[in-house]
C-alpha cells in the first residue's frame, strides 16, 4: 500500500515567493455513494502508463497558464473513508490562474490516467468509471 499523502507538505512544496495564488484539490475517501455505505476504495493504475499521462497533462497545464510550480500525488492500494487519495497543487502569480489549472489538471487526471477505483459496500462492490 501506499504512504499517506502529506497536504502541508505539497503546499510548502509548491509555494515560491513569487506566489500569489496557491490552490489545492484533495480528493477523499467519501462514506456513502448513491446512498450505499462505502466501506473502502482500492485503487490500482498502470504505473508506467499514468505517470507518462500525469507529466503531458501537467506540460499542458505549463503551456495554458503562467504556473510556477504544479504537483500531482496519487495513491493506490486499499484506503479507508477518510483517506486522501489524490492531491494536486498549483502556485502562480494570480488565484485565476492556479484556480484554473488545478481544475484543468484533476479534470484530465480522472479522464486520461489509467488509474482505477473500486468501490466496496457491504453487500458487494463495483469498479467506477474514471470521470468527473
Amino acid at each position: 500500500m501506499s504512504r499517506a499523502l502529506e497536504v502541508q507538505a505539497c503546499i510548502d512544496w509548491v509555494m515560491t515567493p513569487e506566489s500569489g495564488g496557491i490552490d489545492v484539490f484533495i480528493g477523499t475517501v467519501r462514506n456513502a455513494t448513491k446512498g450505499k455505505q462505502v466501506l473502502r476504495l482500492e485503487f490500482e493504475a498502470y504505473e508506467a502508463m499514468a505517470l507518462k499521462e500525469i507529466e503531458k497533462i501537467v506540460a499542458n497545464a505549463f503551456e495554458q497558464w503562467p504556473v510556477q510550480k504544479l504537483l500531482v500525488h496519487h495513491r493506490v492500494g486499499v484506503l479507508a473513508v477518510g483517506e486522501i487519495p489524490v492531491i494536486i497543487a498549483v502556485s502562480c502569480a494570480h488565484r485565476d490562474a492556479a484556480f484554473e489549472a488545478c481544475r484543468f489538471v484533476i479534470d484530465n487526471l480522472k479522464q486520461t490516467v489509467p488509474i482505477w477505483k473500486k468501490e466496496v459496500f457491504e453487500d458487494g462492490e463495483t469498479w467506477v468509471a474514471a470521470h468527473p
